[in-house]
C-alpha cells in the first residue's frame, strides 16, 4: 500500500518521511492495532530500536501473561 502526501503538506509538517512513518507506527502500537514487530517494520527499524523509541516516549510495551508463558515455554528449548 502506498500513502501519498503532497510535497507542500509534507513541507508544512516540518517532518521527514521517516518521522512520519515512525509516528504512524507509534500510534498503531499505542492503540494496540498492531504488534511491536509489525510496527517496527512500518517504522523501518529493528525491533530493539523501536522498543527504545517506545521507552524514550514512555509508551508501555504490551506484554501479557500469555506472552510471558510463551516466553517461558521457549526457554525450555534453549541449549
Amino acid at each position: 500500500m502506498v500513502i501519498e502526501l503532497e510535497d507542500d503538506i509534507l513541507a508544512q509538517s516540518n517532518l521527514t518521511v521517516e518521522e512520519i512513518r515512525l509516528g504512524i507506527a507509534l500510534w498503531l502500537f499505542q492503540e494496540k492495532e498492531m504488534s511491536l514487530g509489525k510496527c517496527a517494520k512500518i517504522a523501518g527499524m529493528h525491533k530493539i530500536a523501536f522498543q527504545q523509541e517506545l521507552a524514550k516516549r514512555q509508551i508501555e510495551i504490551h506484554y501479557t501473561d500469555e506472552d510471558f508463558q510463551r516466553d517461558l515455554e521457549s526457554l525450555k528449548y534453549l541449549p
